[in-house]
């Protein structure tokens, strides 16, 4: 069982993936923007992290880099709705995943 943390502001995206992982006996938890999910890493210590870059409040992808650095034990799975985006050099060291999100995608990520 890993602890996992998915920061997406779309709710039916995080309902659906979290179901998903319940079902494989992960422990999920949500956060629906920048600062609620930087909180939640520091309170709920995350094995994997599904981080989107579109958020409310901020560009989620903005700080991988740091929450790497930071948390250096969790696997960070960049999420995006945009296939051509330019990535940083430290965010090449991330999985990023394509949405729609498959549950093949899903499953790969977790390893």
């Amino acid at each position: 069982m890993k602890k996992i943390l998915i920061i997406d502001d779309e709710p039916d995206l995080c309902f659906l993936l979290k179901a998903y992982l319940n079902i494989k006996h992960h422990e999920v938890v949500i956060a629906n923007s920048l600062a609620d999910g930087l909180n939640k890493i520091k309170s709920f210590h995350p094995d994997v992290l599904f981080l989107d870059n579109n958020l409310p409040d901020g560009h989620g992808w903005d700080r991988a880099c740091e929450i790497s650095d930071n948390f250096p034990g969790i696997k960070i799975n960049l999420m995006t709705g945009q296939p051509d985006i330019h990535l940083e050099p430290c965010e090449l060291e991330f999985c990023v995943i394509e949405k729609p999100l498959s549950y093949s995608k899903v499953d790969m990520s977790l390893n």
